[in-house]
């Protein structure tokens, strides 16, 4: 990691700050300590201008130039005249930035005083950024997977295949990186929006060189567009796996809270139906093994003509999905909160799916759409309307290949308040683990019961949230599994 150094007459300067979630411990001697969001870095034998610089840029965006001007220490004072530096000062400064990339965010200013034009923050633990110079005539773009949006501090530019996203603090900013929709050239650009070139060359570089903007080459061809890998992602695919793996913050909370929602869903006002509860012990007995379970082929769905029984019900709901116990545990981060224990896994035993039961085909239970609550293991009516039934059914029929509907579908929500305040960006990602530990446990209490569980992918749009009266976007349907008796 090279420094550059702008002299006085530069339109540009180059400025250096550490991530706001940086905090820098210096020790009585020539220790120093970083910690940051990536791990906790020792630097034993710090020299003043490693000090010096990490003391300013943790306080804020500042030219290493003008820190190297301001210190002296005799021979081994660094230079600022020079863009490669060599000395011991300056070698040690860059091995430390160089460890604490992960930390270190690179900002675009004019010498003016006014703060940065644009700061690009890395969201990797060891990205390289390294400003682009980019020929006033070579096409450039936002990457395909490039998006603005707005965020802490103002317009941020953000892309789920690049190490960095880009904080466009001031207007020359914003409109160079709103210009770059389609194929353009910063010559173009700086004469479309009336932005000095020796300023709209420099802040193209910057955004190119965050993995947000790619430049293309002669012909107007960009590399991203011909990456087999690449190819294999949508935006809003990479987007959500690059969000679900990591712990930016997005708009929610950076530290684990409480969940801001009881363990079990507050029932509503409709009739209540109390499930058959069957006797484990008896049916230990006449189970088939885990062995012979998971050895048996998964049957493709062919839904019959014959009921189900509102016991099979209550003993297939009460096997896979009731709460067994519940009460206070430790969550991560330390923070207290109410869990339960139920019969398929959750992260930090959570629990936030719910279960809503569309009856079809099933004596003793009549037709409807019922919320099951797990706690008193019995059915509450959510709608008797047999237009949102029939839109429920059909969809499980058109997903299923089938000219029948099923017997019954379940349909799966997450509550979203549950997880969110614990694991932030990474809760809506839970929340498809936890589905398909409880689709699986579906699959194995229907095929121990005789019963055939299939799952199922609706092309769902807002429809199963209205007709399971859901308050959208704070719980939302995540999945379906049809259930009949087996073939």
């Amino acid at each position: 990691m090279a420094f550059d150094a702008a002299g006085s007459s530069a339109e540009t300067i180059s400025l250096w700050s550490l991530a706001e979630d940086s905090l820098v411990e210096f020790g009585d001697d020539t220790s120093l300590v970083v910690v940051t969001r990536w791990g906790e870095f020792d630097f034993p034998d710090a020299g003043p201008l490693v000090r010096e610089a990490l003391r300013r840029m943790a306080l804020g965006p500042v030219s290493l130039a003008n820190v190297a001007d301001s210190w002296d220490e005799g021979e081994d004072r660094a230079r600022a005249d020079s863009l490669s530096w060599t000395v011991p000062g300056a070698v040690a400064l860059n091995r430390v930035l160089t460890a604490l990339s992960g930390s270190v965010v690179r900002s675009l200013g004019l010498n003016d005083g006014k703060g940065p034009l644009l700061s690009v923050v890395p969201v990797v633990p060891e990205p390289v950024f390294v400003p682009a110079e980019i020929a006033a005539t070579r096409p450039v773009r936002l990457s395909r997977f490039g998006a603005l949006r707005p965020g802490d501090g103002g317009l941020w530019l953000v892309s789920p295949s690049a190490p960095f996203r880009v904080l466009l603090a001031q207007p020359w900013a914003v409109r160079v990186a709103a210009s770059l929709g389609k194929a353009t050239t910063a010559a173009e650009i700086a004469a479309r929006e009336e932005i000095p070139a020796e300023v709209a060359r420099p802040l193209v570089g910057y955004l190119v060189a965050s993995g947000c903007v790619v430049a293309g080459d002669d012909g107007g061809r960009f590399a991203e567009d011909a990456d087999p890998g690449l190819n294999l992602w949508s935006y809003e695919e990479l987007l959500f796996h690059d969000r679900s793996r990591t712990w930016q913050a997005n708009g929610l909370p950076e530290t684990a809270e409480p969940p801001r929602s009881p363990v079990a869903k507050p029932q509503g006002p409709g009739p209540e139906i109390v499930l058959h509860r069957p006797d484990l012990a008896d049916r230990a007995a006449l189970d088939p093994s885990l062995t012979e379970l998971l050895e048996t082929d998964h049957a493709a769905p062919a839904f019959t003509t014959r009921e189900l029984s509102a016991e099979q019900i209550g003993e297939f709901l009460y096997r896979a999905a009731r709460i067994r116990s519940s009460g206070p545990a430790s969550l991560p981060d330390g923070t207290a909160g109410e869990v339960s224990q139920r019969p398929y896994v959750s992260m930090a035993r959570l629990y936030e799916l719910e279960l809503y039961l569309t009856v079809n085909r099933c004596s003793g239970l009549p037709q409807g759409i019922y919320h099951y609550d797990p706690a008193g293991h019995r059915l509450v009516l959510v709608s008797a309307d047999a237009v949102d039934r029939a839109v429920l059914l059909d969809m499980a029929m058109v997903a299923a290949a089938n000219h029948r509907r099923p017997a019954a579908l379940l349909s799966v929500t997450t509550r979203m308040a549950r997880t969110a305040p614990v694991l932030g960006s990474r809760a809506y990602a839970a929340a498809l683990l936890h589905l398909g530990a409880l689709q699986e446990t579906l699959y194995l209490t229907a095929k121990a019961m005789g019963l055939a569980a299939h799952a199922v992918s609706v092309d769902a749009g807002d429809r199963v949230g209205r007709a399971l009266r859901l308050d959208w976007p704070a719980e939302v349907c995540v999945g379906e599994c049809a259930l009949d008796l087996a073939p």
